[in-house]
């Protein structure tokens, strides 16, 4: 009988937390601990921590202090991307009793053990060099596998080579494994995630080409869904794979560019320049014009003028790309930005935000209305949602139609049928249940 039972988990930021949450968890039950929901009265509390925004570390400490409202005798764990950055920070933290660093969170268990008082347990992220394949689990219908970790670029205005350390991953052989253990499982789309996917392998004979190639042929997973990549890796072979030759990648990339100005670009030391990313765009496009295409976006970098912002506003509204993820730029410690220019006002930061996100809706829109009378194959999810049921269809357009229990962890015929005052597609269903 374990001294602390019940064990709750909280993921903040991306995909890939998510993959190594589960993972971390699934050491949890084997060793006997029982997974319990965060407002379950949980013994432990363990909290993957995000440091992408300044909202994410305060979010952090706002979850410590349900936590402790929640389960007041209860051991608090913080680990990820904030531990590794300021685990002083965080033992100061009202309630935290372990803060795990990159090289030691997959030891979890190990620490339990040892813990007398608030401890850290950190190392520099030189010495981070392990790769410890992840996948999520719980949801039936989609699992994030984790495919690499780190990352080489060093953008100045991002954290997380400090975070997760360099590009590394498992080899092509134990990641297909990895994916094999997925597909006996009921899930029916895998999203590959990483810090920097387009990397695997970096130059060695195994690639992230290969990896896809290797991936298609895993029986058991209907789809395989690329979560972000880099312009500068995302090759023409890998876009003709996936949109011509693949049988399990589905049409959607999402493709950061961060921003549309070439000095801006140069700037957050990107690896490529506007140009390229219009190319990209052009190569997709050209071989299926119905793919969709996300895009990053970062407004109020240091020394983004009105007319550098003017470009690229410019720049997206003559993309042919489906939706934006707009990030407002927030000063982190150790990068190299704050030195790059004048600081931007936050009024100006979240004035352009909004223009952004509107030009995004209308991306949207104009994209869903050219799905609109278009077969596709949609895999609705498990959940009910006041009588409804939602999916998303192979070019990642989402769907709703009336619950129809048949119809969960299904890929499912349909007809796109007309857009709905909530931005959602409507749908007929194609696929006959009949027995």
């Amino acid at each position: 009988m374990n001294q602390f039972e019940r064990v709750a988990f909280y993921t903040l930021g991306c995909k890939l937390n998510f993959s190594e949450t589960s993972t971390i968890a699934r050491l949890f039950e084997d060793g006997g601990f029982a997974k319990v929901d965060f407002e379950d009265n949980p013994d432990i509390f363990v909290i993957n921590t995000c440091s992408v925004t300044e909202n994410a570390d305060k979010k952090c400490k706002q979850l410590v202090k349900r936590a402790k409202k929640i389960s007041p005798e209860s051991m608090v764990i913080i680990l990820g991307c904030y531990a590794q950055l300021k685990p002083e920070e965080i033992s100061q933290i009202p309630g935290v009793d372990l803060v795990l660093g990159a090289n030691e969170k997959f030891n979890v268990l190990a620490h339990l053990e040892k813990k007398s008082e608030v401890k850290v347990v950190h190392d520099n992220i030189k010495h981070t060099h392990d790769f410890i394949p992840s996948h999520s689990f719980g949801d039936r219908t989609r699992s994030f596998l984790k495919v690499q970790d780190g990352c080489d670029y060093f953008c100045t205005f991002c954290t997380i080579p400090l975070a997760r350390g360099k590009s590394r991953n498992a080899s092509l052989a134990q990641t297909i494994q990895e994916a094999q253990k997925i597909a006996q499982t009921e899930v029916k789309e895998v999203v590959l995630t990483g810090v920097n996917i387009g990397d695997f392998g970096q130059g060695s004979e195994e690639n992230f080409f290969a990896l896809t190639k290797a991936l298609d042929e895993v029986e058991g997973i209907e789809r395989f869904r690329i979560s972000s990549i880099e312009p500068n890796l995302l090759s023409n072979e890998i876009i003709d794979f996936c949109l011509q030759e693949a049988k399990r990648f589905v049409p959607h990339f999402h493709i950061p560019l961060q921003s549309g100005s070439d000095q801006i670009l140069e700037k957050m030391r990107r690896k490529y320049l506007s140009g390229l990313y219009a190319e990209r765009v052009q190569q997709i496009k050209t071989i299926n014009p119905d793919t969709c295409i996300g895009v990053d976006v970062i407004v109020g970098f240091p020394g983004e003028t009105d007319e550098d912002f003017l470009t690229t506003v410019n720049f997206l509204k003559d993309l042919d790309i489906s939706y934006l993820h707009v990030f407002t730029y927030s000063e982190r410690a150790n990068t190299g930005a704050p030195k790059l220019g004048t600081k931007v006002p936050m009024e100006t930061r979240r004035e352009r935000s909004k223009i952004l996100h509107l030009l995004s809706d209308r991306k949207k829109q104009a994209f869903y209305q050219t799905q609109v009378g278009k077969n596709k194959t949609v895999l609705f999810e498990q959940e009910e949602n006041e009588g409804l049921l939602y999916g998303f269809t192979e070019n990642y357009v989402k769907v709703k139609t009336p619950y129809d229990a048949r119809l969960i962890n299904q890929i499912v015929s349909v007809q796109l049928t007309e857009i709905d005052r909530d931005g959602l597609m409507k749908c007929d269903i194609l696929t006959n249940f009949a027995s």
